[in-house]
């Protein structure tokens, strides 16, 4: 059989679950139930990233202890699960003893390797990001994605991880995988970064000033930098390094992340990798932001829009249609309250909510109760290939104007009236709405489970509960 791995990246456990996350997370879940639909076996991994600076600083502010803190926090993301109807197969946090031992044997094979050493030195630290800095990244001396907050300036002596070293080793993994990042634009955007010259990074934190991160080997006195060790997660999650026979059996992987990610998932990341002797994940989706009104979701400007306000709003398959259909792949998507509800009730009420009615009605008009076969249609095709290319707009337009195309059609035969005049012609007419609708439920079960559910029990039992009501 099969096997497709797929998982997100760690969100950070320093704030609440958002939009941008939720976003993430579901179309990994959808690509997920897809993959399951075609018969494979999947496994689905995402999870809580728990270490670093920012969360240690909040935790001595809160005067509890920073595991107790982080637990709680991890709490959040796990709920969502629910919230958002997912279907992952495994939630790992990085302070989980398996993953701190995965973390301290991979630092080993990069150390073996050749490929780390110690030095002193001095940057410039984005807390927020828990990134160096250069001059060049900066705006007016701040950080763009945290312009409120003050860069630290960070000396001591640190280890080091050989990122230099693998410079041509990279370039020609993206040269031999020209589908390893996308979209395109973003796997140009990182050649051009790493053809540009790459300097090796800080991959430890002195603990006397950090204590709260994974213990360096065979050097006590420090620990590991957040970035490392989170993304170790994606192979300690399937049993790397102590059931390699699960590992081997499932790797490598597809990662989902976020643009302000890119550099981490697809250099750093893989240059570790090669280090320890790894394969290269397998693909790399890189997202763009959702921003609200034009600007960037943050707590300080006061515009974050959560999944949990989303889904009370709108339902959980409101939410999810509405995060997946919003925007062009690896683009911003910008939404507002108001034009989520506009397109809520025009595609969902409207459109999918009134089709379902409308045709579940006009089925109990029927003279026998044939169970429907799903129509054959140019448009599922299509709709395949751009749910494999994570095109999820345009595979639920696809959708769409099937729905639409049979809300038309539906005006234009009128078969209310053939129930009483033609019952030939109202059979024939009703074969195709049912064969459509039957489709629609295939279709939308990796994206609406619910929904799909509900439609094809009302093909069933000839009975329909309102599926979406309008909102004003």
């Amino acid at each position: 059989m099969d096997k497709f791995y797929i998982t997100t990246t760690l969100p950070y456990v320093n704030a609440q679950p958002h939009a941008g996350f939720a976003m993430e997370i579901i179309e990994a879940d959808v690509l997920a139930r897809f993959n399951r639909q075609l018969g494979k076996e999947v496994f689905f991994n995402t999870g809580t990233d728990e270490h670093g600076l920012k969360l240690y600083r909040k935790a001595q502010e809160l005067k509890i202890d920073v595991q107790d803190y982080v637990t709680q926090q991890a709490e959040n993301f796990k709920k969502m699960k629910e919230i958002l109807d997912l279907s992952w197969d495994n939630f790992i946090r990085t302070t989980d003893q398996h993953h701190v031992l995965a973390a301290q044997e991979f630092w080993k094979r990069c150390e073996a390797s050749g490929d780390i050493y110690t030095k002193a030195y001095k940057v410039k630290y984005c807390v927020g990001c828990e990134l160096e800095k250069t001059d060049s990244e900066l705006i007016e001396g701040k950080c763009p994605l945290h312009p409120n907050a003050q860069l630290e300036i960070i000396e001591e002596e640190n280890h080091f991880f050989r990122f230099s070293k693998y410079q041509q080793q990279l370039l020609d993994l993206y040269e031999k995988k020209p589908d390893f990042v996308l979209p395109k634009n973003r796997l140009k955007e990182i050649r051009n970064f790493v053809a540009g010259g790459l300097e090796d990074f800080s991959i430890s934190r002195l603990k006397e000033k950090m204590p709260w991160g994974i213990e360096v080997p065979g050097s006590p006195d420090h620990v590991m930098y957040v970035w490392f060790d989170a993304l170790v997660n994606y192979v300690s999650a399937i049993g790397w390094p102590t059931d390699m026979e699960k590992f081997n059996g499932i790797w490598p992987v597809v990662q989902l992340a976020g643009k302000d990610n890119l550099r981490q998932q697809s250099a750093m990341w893989q240059s570790m990798l090669l280090s320890a002797g790894i394969e290269p994940s397998r693909q790399i989706f890189i997202n763009g932001f959702i921003t609200v009104d034009g600007q960037k979701m943050s707590k300080s400007v006061g515009n974050v829009i959560s999944p949990v306000e989303m889904v009370e709003k709108f339902g959980i398959d409101g939410t999810r249609y509405l995060l997946l259909s919003g925007g062009n792949f690896g683009e911003d998507m910008d939404i507002t309250w108001e034009r989520l509800t506009e397109k809520y009730n025009a595609d969902l009420a409207n459109g999918l909510g009134n089709l379902v009615s409308r045709i579940i009605k006009l089925s109990n008009s029927l003279q026998g109760n044939e169970n429907p076969q799903s129509a054959a249609n140019p448009l599922a095709v299509d709709f395949s290939d751009f749910t494999n290319k994570m095109e999820f707009g345009k595979a639920l337009e696809c959708v769409w104007n099937i729905v639409r195309q049979d809300n038309k059609f539906i005006e234009d035969n009128k078969p209310w009236e053939l129930a009483k005049s033609d019952q030939k012609k109202f059979a024939e007419v009703m074969e195709k709405l049912l064969a459509d609708l039957t489709l629609i439920a295939e279709l939308l079960a990796a994206f609406l489970p619910k929904t799909a559910y509900k439609i094809k029990t009302a093909l069933e039992t000839k009975t329909i509960e309102s599926l979406f009501q309008r909102i004003k």
